[in-house]
């Protein structure tokens, strides 16, 4: 223990949940079989954190003491339930290997490598008896620790309706008595489409916080790279496990480069390209490259395509040498593939570099009427923009100041404050 002042004690357990939450209740739960119980568990140890580091001081691992008192939480409540076993838990292990890893299984399945917990609760959480947004987002929240409010930034919908979602996505798994274990076969096939939508959407929420007071979440950065990693080591044959690691490592390259020294957000065009991470983006592009070699034969998959896009832009030397005509190419694909908002907005900006912030505008125009851009303050954010190429200063500035008062990272708002004040009408 450390003598850290009991005034310290909130940020440490904020800290502590933050950076630990996932990796606590994938261990718990792999303990108790049970997603309620293990939840409970948790919530209780970092209530005992509140109660007891102000008296010993804070731990120098507060996740380990976390963890290993949910875990002697989750024992205690199971021992006071002797019939616990006879009750058919939520989350059910038939004839499931100890805590040891030993395993029996040898039909190249899951189960049969090294994996992670909180890899196997992703899969335990995208059951197919759920419906996938639902699963996604279920997953999110318990797995990975974000919040519900963040979650339904990441959705485009309101924080109400992502709340009833979770709801009935936990009412679901009860009722169905979905098993905590590893997919075997045709299975995890089956689920592999929500599992790398937990992780892209995990490493979005990263990249840029939803809100906050920094750009990026690290911790959430670095977690989605590490499942990614596992996903393409167990299935290094899908194309869209290797290039969804493409995506995730070409653009967490410029990872450096997004702030400046002063922590202000830095654009693409003006990032300084010298301080990308030039070993990701040699790694990233030859991942691109194997993800389009073995590609489904009825066409490329939607994170090979997005992860081609970040390639182009990796490749290119300097901002203006950025292919943008074949970036558009390659929206026009992804949007026939997967079509999104996200990418609707994607290819606006890319038409707008490729074809003159006038054409940008006519698209972004075209895309505006989909209700779920009432919540994404990027569409503003890159209306402004043109409309400032354009010397269109006073409409910029009222474009700017709607997306700077709609975001809420601290980062994104204070750059597009900035970017307002800038194109403020002369008094």
């Amino acid at each position: 223990m450390t003598g850290t002042r009991p005034a310290g004690v909130g940020a440490a357990v904020a800290e502590a949940h933050r950076r630990g939450w996932a990796e606590t209740l994938a261990t718990v739960v792999r303990l108790t079989r049970d997603l309620d119980e293990a939840e409970d568990a948790v919530q209780e140890a970092f209530v005992s954190a509140l109660a007891t580091w102000p008296r010993t001081g804070v731990p120098r691992n507060p996740v380990a003491w976390i963890t290993t008192t949910a875990r002697r939480k989750a024992l205690d409540r199971m021992r006071r339930r002797a019939t616990l076993a006879r009750k058919l838990p939520l989350l059910i292990v038939p004839d499931e290997p100890d805590e040891r890893g030993e395993r029996g299984e040898a039909d190249g399945d899951m189960a049969a490598r090294p994996h992670d917990d909180r890899l196997r609760l992703i899969f335990t959480c995208c059951h197919p008896a759920i419906a996938p947004q639902a699963s996604v987002s279920l997953t999110l929240r318990l797995v990975c620790g974000l919040r519900v409010p963040e979650i339904a930034r990441l959705f485009l919908v309101t924080e109400s309706a992502m709340a009833a979602r979770l709801t009935r996505a936990k009412k679901k798994i009860h009722e169905a008595g979905i098993p905590y274990r590893c997919p075997r076969g045709g299975e995890l096939t089956e689920r592999l489409p929500a599992v790398l939508a937990v992780i892209s959407l995990l490493f979005t929420e990263g990249h840029t916080g939803t809100q906050g007071t920094t750009l990026t979440r690290p911790e959430l950065l670095d977690q989605a790279i590490r499942l990614a990693r596992l996903l393409t080591g167990l299935l290094p044959g899908e194309s869209e496990v290797t290039g969804l690691l493409a995506l995730l490592l070409l653009l967490d390259s410029r990872r450096a480069a997004r702030v400046g020294p002063g922590g202000a957000l830095v654009l693409l065009p003006d990032q300084d390209r010298s301080r990308w991470n030039a070993a990701a983006i040699t790694e990233g592009r030859a991942l691109v490259e194997r993800a389009l070699r073995t590609a489904h034969p009825a066409g490329t998959g939607p994170y090979a395509l997005q992860a081609a896009i970040a390639a182009l832009h990796a490749e290119a030397p300097t901002a203006a040498d950025t292919d943008w005509r074949q970036i558009v190419a390659l929206y026009d694909v992804l949007l026939a593939v997967r079509p999104s908002p996200v990418a609707a907005l994607g290819r606006a900006v890319a038409v707008s570099m490729a074809a003159g912030p006038g054409a940008g505008l006519a698209e972004l125009d075209r895309i505006a009427g989909d209700a779920r851009f009432a919540r994404y303050h990027r569409l503003d954010a890159a209306r402004a923009q043109m409309l400032e190429r354009l010397g269109r200063h006073t409409e910029a500035h009222a474009a700017y100041r709607r997306a700077a008062d709609a975001a809420r990272n601290t980062v994104e708002r204070d750059f597009l404050t900035a970017r307002a004040d800038d194109t403020a009408p002369e008094p």
